[in-house]
């Protein structure tokens, strides 16, 4: 069992592939160029598994690849293979912006992947344009509906944006709702690599918005998810992610590994240690020392505050493209 220093269990795992991506979204990068990090700097996906197979080891029950978008990585599909083989009972699962589903989305099921989180921030093709800055919704829509054939467990995200996508929240939660998956909305996360023209929504105004139409009643938290549920009065269930809130980080469970192999013991902060020399040389005492620290480090919040405004709540300096936000 992994226990950080604060006494929290920790058995999820977050495993960016990548920081490549295909869209430049408003509230991520929008000004980064299409460039990508050099592929010798990346640990390979053998690399990336030795240290998966120790923290799994050590307890991680959850597994989430992340990016950038991780759908860029070549033969993520038999990366994936690869931990399921290992052990098929931990819980795979994987956040993409869908363009790329249609093309693969059976192969990743038949690896062994069990879940989908998929972001879609707009049904309006004109305004996913305008956040993604790429005419993507038609095929992201494909991908929904390919994933859902295969037999994926699929999750819907949304980041409302004030004055962009803000009137849409409830055509994302009946969308979600017609497709028989669950809709989660996520307050925007301030950091510097976003534009400086965009600003987000606290959860209370997300939900002010849905009881503008529909009654809505408290669920909770599941165990240390990020979402705190809610459901409608006709069964529909959705979450709201709010980092901004006092409560999220008492159950914190995370740490995240990025394709250089720089363990981050938590997202909004940019202490990191890596664990590239040691997979690379086989060292897997190395590697779990890595582990040990960061877990010890592990910090007991973020900095952002449920009281703060958008005007005064600080920024992340992280690049979340490169961590799987």
């Amino acid at each position: 069992m992994l226990i950080d220093g604060h006494g929290r269990v920790v058995d999820y795992l977050r495993v960016s592939v990548t920081e490549r991506c295909n869209f430049r979204c408003q509230y991520c990068m929008p000004q980064k160029p299409f460039s990508w990090v050099p592929k010798e700097n990346l640990l390979s996906f053998e690399e990336l598994f030795l240290f998966i197979k120790v923290a799994i080891d050590g307890g991680i029950k959850k597994i989430r690849i992340t990016g950038g978008e991780p759908l860029l990585r070549e033969d993520l599909d038999k990366f994936i293979a690869m931990i399921y083989n290992y052990n098929n009972s931990v819980d795979l699962a994987l956040t993409t912006n869908g363009f790329l589903l249609p093309q693969c989305a059976l192969q990743l099921k038949e690896a062994g992947l069990k879940r989908i989180n998929i972001s879609l921030d707009s049904l309006n093709p004109q305004t996913a344009h305008r956040i993604a800055q790429k005419d993507v919704l038609d095929a992201v829509l494909k991908g929904i509906d390919r994933a859902l054939e295969v037999g994926l467990a699929i999750k819907i995200n949304m980041v409302p944006l004030k004055g962009i996508n803000d009137h849409e929240i409830i055509d994302i939660l009946e969308y979600s709702r017609d497709k028989g998956v669950e809709a989660r909305f996520i307050e925007y996360m301030e950091n510097d690599h976003a534009s400086s023209q965009i600003k987000g929504m606290h959860g209370r105004e997300i939900l002010e918005v849905i009881k503008s139409k529909y009654e809505i009643h408290k669920i909770g938290r599941s165990g240390s998810s990020p979402s705190f549920a809610y459901r409608l009065n006709d069964g529909t269930r959705f979450g709201l992610i709010d980092p901004h809130k006092h409560d999220f980080c008492e159950s914190c469970n995370r740490i995240r590994l990025s394709a250089e192999g720089f363990l981050i013991p938590c997202l909004y902060f940019d202490e990191a240690l890596s664990i590239a020399q040691y997979v690379k040389s086989g060292d897997i005492e190395g590697a779990a020392a890595v582990l040990a620290t960061i877990l010890k480090d592990k910090p007991k919040e973020n900095r952002w505050s449920e009281s703060q405004s958008s005007d005064t709540t600080q920024s992340s300096s992280r690049a979340f493209y490169q961590t799987g936000g």
